[in-house]
C-alpha cells in the first residue's frame, strides 16, 4: 500500500511539473502568473523549466535522471529574469541601454559564468516569457491634474455643448511627410539585397486631417509649412464639406495658439468650435 501511495504522489508531482511547463512553453503564459496559479515559488518554476530545456518532457518525471549536466539552473534563471525585468544594462556596466541577445549573453557569462549560444538563449528567453518588444515613449512633462480635469470636466461639457449645437466631433491632426523615409520589404535571394534607384532628392509635404468619431476623414496635403492661415483655410473647407457645425479637438501646436486663430473662431461661433488638449496628451504616437 505504501509503495502505491508513493507512486501516485510521484505521478501527481510529475504531472504538475508538465502542466506548469506546458502552460509557459506552449500556452505562452507569464511565468510569474503560472507559478502563482500552481502555488509554487518562482524559483521552483524556473527549475522545472530548466529541467525541460535540458531533457524534454521525460526530465520532468519523478525518476532518477542522468545525462549531460544542465548549463543553467533554476537559480540562474531566476536571477536572469529579475535582471532583465527590473534592471537596465547600464546597471551592469554594459554600454547599451536596451536588452539585446548579445548584451544578455554577455551578462549571463559575466555574472553567472554561463555561456550559451544565441539559439539556446532564444529558447531560454521564450521559456522565461520574455520577448523582444518595442518600448513605449512616455512624456514626463505631462500634468496629471490637468489631464484628469479635461477627462472628467472639460470633455463631458464639450460633448454636451456639441449635442446642443448638433455638431460633429473631429480630431485635428497634422503630420509631416518626407521623401527620405524608406519603408517596406521585398522578396529576394538570401545574401543578395535588391537595389532601388531614385534621385535621392529631399522634399516634404504636410498632411492635415480631421477624423470624426465615426471614422469619416477629411484631409489635405500641402506643400507649405503649417501656419495659422493654412489651418483657417482647412477649417473652412472642413465645415463646407461636413455640411453641419463641427467641433474640433486639437493639440496645443504653436499655430493653433495664434491670435488669428482665436479671432477666426470668435467669428465662427455655432459653426466651427475648437477645444485644446492638455500639453503632451495623449502619449506620443507609437510608430
Amino acid at each position: 500500500m505504501g509503495y502505491t501511495v508513493f507512486m501516485n504522489r510521484s505521478g501527481m508531482r510529475s504531472q504538475k511539473r508538465k502542466e506548469l511547463v506546458e502552460a509557459v512553453v506552449l500556452g505562452n503564459e507569464p511565468v510569474a502568473l503560472v507559478a502563482r496559479n500552481f502555488k509554487v515559488s518562482l524559483r521552483t518554476a524556473f527549475d522545472w523549466l530548466s529541467r525541460y530545456r535540458q531533457g524534454g518532457w521525460p526530465a520532468l518525471n519523478e525518476v532518477a535522471r542522468s545525462g549531460r549536466p544542465r548549463k543553467i539552473g533554476g537559480d540562474d534563471m531566476t536571477w536572469l529574469y529579475a535582471a532583465i525585468t527590473m534592471q537596465s544594462p547600464l546597471n551592469y556596466e554594459i554600454p547599451f541601454s536596451l536588452w539585446s541577445l548579445n548584451s544578455i549573453r554577455t551578462l549571463l557569462h559575466k555574472e553567472r559564468g554561463v555561456l550559451l549560444s544565441k539559439s539556446s538563449l532564444c529558447r531560454l528567453m521564450s521559456h522565461l516569457g520574455l520577448t523582444p518588444q518595442r518600448h513605449l515613449y512616455l512624456s514626463y512633462k505631462q500634468a496629471p491634474d490637468k489631464i484628469r480635469t479635461f477627462l472628467d470636466e472639460t470633455y463631458p461639457a464639450v460633448v454636451s455643448l456639441a449635442k446642443k449645437q448638433r455638431a460633429c466631433f473631429y480630431f485635428l491632426e497634422e503630420a509631416p511627410l518626407g521623401s527620405d523615409v524608406h519603408q517596406g520589404t521585398t522578396g529576394g535571394k538570401c545574401g543578395e539585397t535588391p537595389s532601388v534607384y531614385d534621385g535621392c532628392g529631399c522634399f516634404g509635404y504636410t498632411l492635415i486631417s480631421g477624423v470624426s468619431v465615426r471614422g469619416d476623414m477629411h484631409f489635405e496635403v500641402i506643400e507649405a509649412c503649417m501656419n495659422a492661415e493654412v489651418l483657417i483655410e482647412f477649417l473652412k473647407k472642413l465645415y463646407h464639406d461636413a455640411g453641419h457645425p463641427v467641433f474640433l479637438i486639437a493639440d496645443k501646436a504653436r499655430y493653433c495658439q495664434r491670435v488669428k486663430i482665436q479671432e477666426f473662431l470668435e467669428t465662427q461661433l455655432g459653426k466651427i468650435m475648437m477645444v485644446f488638449l492638455p500639453a503632451n496628451f495623449p502619449e506620443p504616437n507609437q510608430q
